[in-house]
């Protein structure tokens, strides 16, 4: 599965390494959903790969699919 470019891995999860907590938007995503530092982001950023998840909580914004995963998590 090839990344749509969503943004929801940026959102929806905690980055730790970066101090982002679940469901905050990382301060390195910017407006059009690619991330600002792609060339330095960290390995838990570069691990990230779409999946069945992907589709699972696909929506028309990011908004609706940062809480589609958190539903489907419990988090949040």
């Amino acid at each position: 599965m090839e990344c749509s470019g969503c943004g929801t891995c940026c959102v929806a999860p905690d980055i730790s390494t970066l101090g982002k907590k679940a469901g905050e938007r990382c301060p390195h995503l910017m407006e059009s959903l690619v991330c600002g530092i792609y060339e330095e982001r960290p390995k838990v950023c570069r691990g990230y790969r779409p999946d069945d998840i992907c589709r699972a909580i696909a929506a028309p914004t990011l908004e609706k699919r940062v809480a589609n995963y958190q539903r489907l998590f419990g988090v949040g």
